[in-house]
Protein backbone atom coordinates (compact mmCIF):
# COMPACT_ATOMS: atom_id res chain seq x y z
CA UNK A 1 0.00 0.00 0.00
CA UNK A 2 2.78 2.29 -0.92
CA UNK A 3 1.99 5.91 -1.18
CA UNK A 4 -1.05 5.88 1.46
CA UNK A 5 -3.35 5.57 -1.49
CA UNK A 6 -6.55 5.97 1.35
CA UNK A 7 -10.21 6.75 0.94
CA UNK A 8 -10.36 10.23 2.93
CA UNK A 9 -13.79 12.43 2.37
CA UNK A 10 -16.80 11.35 3.48
CA UNK A 11 -18.33 11.53 -0.08
CA UNK A 12 -15.59 9.21 -0.97
CA UNK A 13 -16.81 6.26 1.44
CA UNK A 14 -20.50 7.06 0.89
CA UNK A 15 -20.15 6.53 -3.09
CA UNK A 16 -18.56 3.22 -2.49
CA UNK A 17 -20.38 2.19 0.15
CA UNK A 18 -24.14 3.37 -1.80
CA UNK A 19 -22.69 1.96 -5.54
CA UNK A 20 -20.60 -0.52 -4.37
CA UNK A 21 -20.70 -4.80 -4.03
CA UNK A 22 -20.89 -5.40 -0.67
CA UNK A 23 -19.54 -9.35 0.37
CA UNK A 24 -20.73 -9.99 4.07
CA UNK A 25 -18.32 -12.09 6.19
CA UNK A 26 -17.77 -12.90 10.25
CA UNK A 27 -15.91 -10.02 11.05
CA UNK A 28 -15.57 -7.92 8.17
CA UNK A 29 -18.01 -6.24 5.38
CA UNK A 30 -16.10 -5.23 2.17
CA UNK A 31 -17.79 -2.70 -0.51
CA UNK A 32 -16.04 -2.90 -3.78
CA UNK A 33 -16.57 -0.35 -6.55
CA UNK A 34 -14.92 0.00 -9.93
CA UNK A 35 -12.31 3.70 -9.99
CA UNK A 36 -11.21 4.91 -12.86
CA UNK A 37 -7.82 5.14 -12.18
CA UNK A 38 -5.18 2.51 -12.60
CA UNK A 39 -4.65 2.00 -8.41
CA UNK A 40 -6.87 0.83 -5.21
CA UNK A 41 -7.62 2.62 -2.79
CA UNK A 42 -8.77 2.06 0.50
CA UNK A 43 -10.70 3.51 3.34
CA UNK A 44 -11.89 1.32 6.92
CA UNK A 45 -14.35 2.55 8.89
CA UNK A 46 -15.20 1.38 12.67
CA UNK A 47 -17.82 2.89 14.56
CA UNK A 48 -17.06 4.46 17.77
CA UNK A 49 -19.69 2.18 19.64
CA UNK A 50 -17.31 -0.89 19.02
CA UNK A 51 -14.97 0.02 21.43
CA UNK A 52 -12.12 2.88 22.30
CA UNK A 53 -9.67 4.32 20.07
CA UNK A 54 -6.86 1.58 20.97
CA UNK A 55 -9.03 -1.21 20.03
CA UNK A 56 -10.39 0.52 17.21
CA UNK A 57 -6.89 1.34 15.95
CA UNK A 58 -5.75 -2.54 16.75
CA UNK A 59 -8.52 -3.45 14.41
CA UNK A 60 -7.71 -1.13 11.57
CA UNK A 61 -3.78 -2.28 11.34
CA UNK A 62 -4.73 -5.65 11.01
CA UNK A 63 -7.20 -4.76 8.52
CA UNK A 64 -4.35 -3.62 6.78
CA UNK A 65 -1.42 -5.52 7.07
CA UNK A 66 -4.00 -8.14 5.55
CA UNK A 67 -4.89 -6.03 2.98
CA UNK A 68 -1.03 -5.46 2.29
CA UNK A 69 -0.20 -8.91 2.03
CA UNK A 70 -3.01 -9.95 -0.74
CA UNK A 71 -2.25 -6.34 -2.12
CA UNK A 72 0.15 -8.01 -4.71
CA UNK A 73 -3.07 -10.38 -6.27
CA UNK A 74 -5.72 -8.10 -6.52
CA UNK A 75 -6.57 -6.36 -10.06
CA UNK A 76 -6.24 -2.72 -9.78
CA UNK A 77 -9.10 0.04 -9.98
CA UNK A 78 -10.63 -0.64 -7.42
CA UNK A 79 -12.00 1.89 -4.14
CA UNK A 80 -12.42 -1.00 -1.54
CA UNK A 81 -13.96 -0.09 1.80
CA UNK A 82 -13.76 -2.46 4.74
CA UNK A 83 -15.83 -2.27 8.05
CA UNK A 84 -15.99 -3.75 10.87
CA UNK A 85 -19.23 -6.12 12.05
CA UNK A 86 -20.53 -4.51 15.03
CA UNK A 87 -22.33 -7.51 15.99
CA UNK A 88 -18.73 -8.96 16.63
CA UNK A 89 -16.46 -7.75 19.53
CA UNK A 90 -13.12 -5.47 19.11
CA UNK A 91 -11.40 -8.54 21.39
CA UNK A 92 -12.36 -11.19 19.11
CA UNK A 93 -9.87 -9.70 15.91
CA UNK A 94 -7.91 -12.05 15.05
CA UNK A 95 -5.28 -11.04 12.00
CA UNK A 96 -5.58 -15.17 10.85
CA UNK A 97 -9.68 -14.45 10.14
CA UNK A 98 -9.84 -11.21 8.63
CA UNK A 99 -7.32 -12.80 6.04
CA UNK A 100 -8.98 -15.68 5.17
CA UNK A 101 -11.95 -13.68 5.09
CA UNK A 102 -10.31 -11.04 2.88
CA UNK A 103 -9.39 -13.50 0.53
CA UNK A 104 -12.64 -14.96 0.51
CA UNK A 105 -14.23 -11.81 -0.19
CA UNK A 106 -12.12 -11.03 -3.02
CA UNK A 107 -12.21 -14.02 -4.84
CA UNK A 108 -16.10 -14.18 -4.74
CA UNK A 109 -15.59 -10.59 -6.26
CA UNK A 110 -13.36 -12.09 -8.83
CA UNK A 111 -10.61 -9.14 -8.25
CA UNK A 112 -8.01 -11.76 -7.18
CA UNK A 113 -5.33 -12.66 -10.48
CA UNK A 114 -4.34 -16.04 -10.94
Amino acid sequence: MSNKRTLKKNYEFKNVLNRGKYYIKKQIIIYIVKNQKELNYIGIAISSKSGNAVKRNKVKRLIRESYRKIEPKIKQGYNIVFLWNKNIKLEEAKYSIISKEMEEAFTLAGIIEG
